[in-house]
């Protein structure tokens, strides 16, 4: 198999690069990464010395794809599906390029935020920091509301990596910090990616591992497989 994913089923960012593998039903391995393991972290830090995740190794070019947004693109050139998760038209791809960066930069990062500091040390808290991400949080949702007013998707009515970033984003997020009652748009929009046959698979997969996401108490029981 030429494709490899190095990848942790908890980790939101690659699920946004499983939604654009499963779209397009591309055939790949998936390898863990254990960041609590030196041996899996070390050769992940040879692999990539950001230490992030995910990243990509086509076995059939020797070459090493780090970055969402950049994998996905490189699917597409490289493995094309029935599914054109990045559109030939030049306004239409700026579109969805923006998108794409909108939920990973002010809806991912800020959640992360969230996230991460609830596991920090005693004493070792950014209350401000958080408070910060919230806002930021409600600024992002306050756009999307807006954006998505006749949209079945994020950029108009054909699924994008837009989407793919959207899920995991927001997924999350909503579960931090939840949507206002009023954001009636993004609501819809939220349960139109569950609906999806690859978001379904991405969080079907991830299941066993949701016990260790930090807010695990305020997951809805409907994503713990629990209704």
């Amino acid at each position: 198999m030429s494709l490899t994913l190095y990848l942790h089923p908890l980790a939101s960012f690659c699920h946004k690069v499983l939604i654009g593998l499963y779209e397009n039903q591309t055939p790949f391995e998936a390898k863990i990464v254990d960041f609590g393991d030196p041996g899996s972290a070390s050769a992940h830090i040879e692999r990539w010395p950001v230490g992030k995740i995910p990243v990509l190794h086509d076995a059939r070019t020797d070459r090493i794809v780090p970055e969402t947004s950049i994998i996905i693109e490189y699917l597409q050139q490289h493995y094309s599906g029935p599914v054109p998760l990045l559109p030939t038209d030049p306004d239409h791809l700026l579109d969805v390029r923006l998108w794409d960066r909108f939920f990973d930069l002010y809806v991912s990062v800020p959640m992360q935020k969230i996230v991460v500091d609830r596991i920090r040390p005693e004493g070792a808290n950014d209350p401000h920091g958080v408070a910060e991400a919230r806002a930021s949080l409600d600024t992002a949702y306050a756009m999307l509301e807006r954006q998505l007013v006749g949209h079945q998707w994020a950029v108009g009515d054909q699924f994008t990596m837009a989407d793919c970033s959207a899920l995991p984003g927001l997924f999350f997020a909503g579960i931090v910090h939840p949507f206002a009652k009023d954001q009636t748009n993004l609501a819809a929009y939220f349960e139109r990616l569950l609906q999806r046959p690859s978001v379904a698979r991405v969080l079907v997969e991830a299941r066993p591992y949701f016990q260790f996401f930090p807010y695990v108490e305020a997951m809805p029981k409907r994503f713990l497989g629990e209704d």
